[in-house]
């Protein structure tokens, strides 16, 4: 009697893990979703691009970008998901060794943006000059420079006279836009109580000194701006960082720890 439910044991005993194998494969699985969700986003905004008459100024699409993350991603999540569920090694070593390319290419970028930061700043300073430049010309550029201004109340690169790189917004005597010497109504400060936005609110401002422009705009540039607003959220930034890490960690040891459990149930078949 004793002998047959040793035997039953032995049968039903497995060394693959059931909660870290589904745990895993729930795991994959939102992320695989959430991947779907930005190949959607990213299609959805290459076909509003397509239909729109403002031509791309930059070699790097952003909806191309989502595009490409969320495939990437879609790719990577299904090996984590079918080989949890599957129980398939290599499926699941070419899910960990994708995170961990993923996670060593952003720990290096990140290390690389530490020490050479007047680099990145530098290199940051030129799309910006570039998006100012192209600010009527692409949408997108458009859309990201009036979110950066509104949101670090800050007005161009170092301050509200970079403007002048705009061909509309020039303030050279040879300009003959009505819009000469002005800046986007994204650098104005917000006026209290205003129900309308008055989008004209710019026009001029840089003829006026730095004093009587700060009356009405943000006329800080959006260089100092940024140092600031990372000096004063390195615990959101830290937070966000670990944030983007630990999934990936996790992802990592799951499915290595559940390839160690696999290997030892085939050899203990063998």
């Amino acid at each position: 009697m004793d002998r047959e439910v040793s035997l039953d044991r032995a049968e039903t005993f497995s060394f693959v893990n059931p909660w870290i194998r589904y745990f895993l494969f729930f795991f994959s699985f939102l992320f695989w979703v959430f991947s779907l969700l930005i190949v959607g986003i990213g299609v959805y905004a290459k076909v509003q691009k397509a239909t729109d008459t403002v031509r791309d100024t930059f070699l790097i699409d952003p909806a191309v970008i989502l595009i490409v993350v969320g495939v990437v991603m879609f790719f990577i999540t299904f090996c984590g998901c079918i080989g949890a569920l599957r129980e398939n090694i290599h499926l699941l070593k070419t899910f960990s060794f994708c995170l961990t390319l993923v996670f060593l290419t952003q720990l290096a970028l990140a290390v690389l943006g530490f020490f050479y930061s007047d680099q990145t700043r530098d290199a940051f300073g030129k799309f910006v000059k570039k998006a100012i430049v192209h600010y009527r010309d692409d949408l997108d550029l458009q859309n990201l420079m009036d979110y950066i201004q509104k949101e670090f109340k800050c007005c161009g690169w170092n301050n509200y006279t970079d403007w002048s790189w705009n061909l509309y917004f020039n303030c050279t005597h040879e300009n003959p836009n009505s819009e000469r010497c002005g800046v986007p109504y994204s650098c104005c400060t917000p006026v209290p109580g205003e129900a309308v936005i008055n989008t004209m609110c710019g026009f001029g401002v840089q003829t006026q000194k730095y004093l009587d422009a700060n009356k009405s705009i943000y006329s800080a540039g959006c260089a100092d701006r940024a140092v600031m607003w990372i000096e004063s959220h390195l615990l959101l930034v830290g937070a966000l960082t670990l944030g983007l890490a630990l999934p990936q960690i996790a992802g990592i040891v799951l499915s290595q720890i559940l390839i160690s459990q696999i290997q030892n149930e085939i050899t203990s078949v063998f």
